[in-house]
């Protein structure tokens, strides 16, 4: 196992983001392109990430892995390292309980475990993002990322702990951006968007653009935050706190339509997105 190569599983926009980091310092960054899109191994290659076919021929090959995926796929892709033996970081937007439980599976095959959690873009320039690190090696973790774009913070030892950060901030970032569109599409339905608008541009000004800004990034992203909020939601239910707020958020972002921002780069719309939020549900 060479502690020089790090995997990245898998390298979406933020995942390549963070392979770049690494090849920037002068690390061999791996990715396992089985399964994977053409739109994966153009952002893996322009990274400089080398393609090593499997995750599981990653798990022989490298010192490092991070999981950088959609949080509905955290534990499958904790699996498909059976049998690795370096350190293992699941930077994903799970809850406390979800990475404890992908830290069970990765133990028991012999890896070590962090916690991580990404907050932020993708991490092109200092200040872009922040990810946050819990777990007896984070430390080490952190060092890996030393003088790049992404500012690697360990913040305990606890697993859990980072997860626990990204959580409540995304309850407040991405949550209240699926309330503002309910809002919106409740004052459409009504009949007194007009009145709305206007009372916000009097008492609450920094309100008016941001349903624009939120249905842009429901549309491109929305998909990946369905699973998210229902982690949120799971988090604040393991401490007896009402995880309706957050059931709903994942209700809202499941009505809302995919667009893929590269291939349609014209500016989604609002009203598409409150007319899909208004739409009439088939009975069940």
């Amino acid at each position: 196992m060479d502690k020089t190569s790090i995997g990245v599983l898998h390298p979406g926009e933020m995942g390549a983001a963070v392979g770049a980091c690494l090849t920037q310092r002068g690390f061999i960054v791996l990715w396992a392109s089985a399964g994977r899109s053409p739109d994966t191994g153009a952002r893996a290659a322009a990274a400089g990430m080398r393609d090593v076919g499997t995750a599981s021929e990653m798990a022989g090959q490298a010192g490092v892995i991070l999981s950088v995926c959609p949080p509905h796929a955290a534990l499958e892709v904790a699996r498909s390292v059976a049998g690795f033996g370096g350190i293992y970081v699941d930077a994903n937007a799970v809850s406390p309980a979800t990475t404890r439980e992908a830290a069970q599976i990765v133990t028991d095959g012999g890896a070590s475990y962090v916690d991580g959690g990404i907050i932020g873009a993708p991490p092109r320039s200092p200040g872009d993002s922040r990810l946050y690190l819990s777990g007896a090696r984070a430390g080490e973790i952190s060092e890996l990322f030393a003088g790049t774009p992404l500012d690697a913070q360990v913040i305990g030892d606890g697993i859990g702990q980072a997860s626990a950060v990204k959580m409540a901030y995304a309850a407040w970032t991405k949550g209240t951006a699926a309330l503002i569109l309910a809002i919106r599409a409740l004052a459409r339905a009504e009949g007194v968007e007009q009145a709305l608008l206007a009372e916000w541009r009097q008492s609450q000004p920094s309100l008016t653009a941001r349903p624009h800004a939120a249905a842009r990034s429901a549309m491109e992203k929305g998909w990946r935050w369905i699973a998210e909020m229902e982690e949120i939601a799971a988090t604040m239910a393991a401490h007896d706190l009402p995880p309706g707020f957050h059931q709903a958020a994942a209700a809202i972002y499941t009505r809302v339509p995919y667009t893929n921002a590269e291939s349609q780069p014209d500016e989604p719309s609002l009203t598409t997105v409150i007319n899909a939020l208004l739409a009439e549900r088939s009975p069940a």
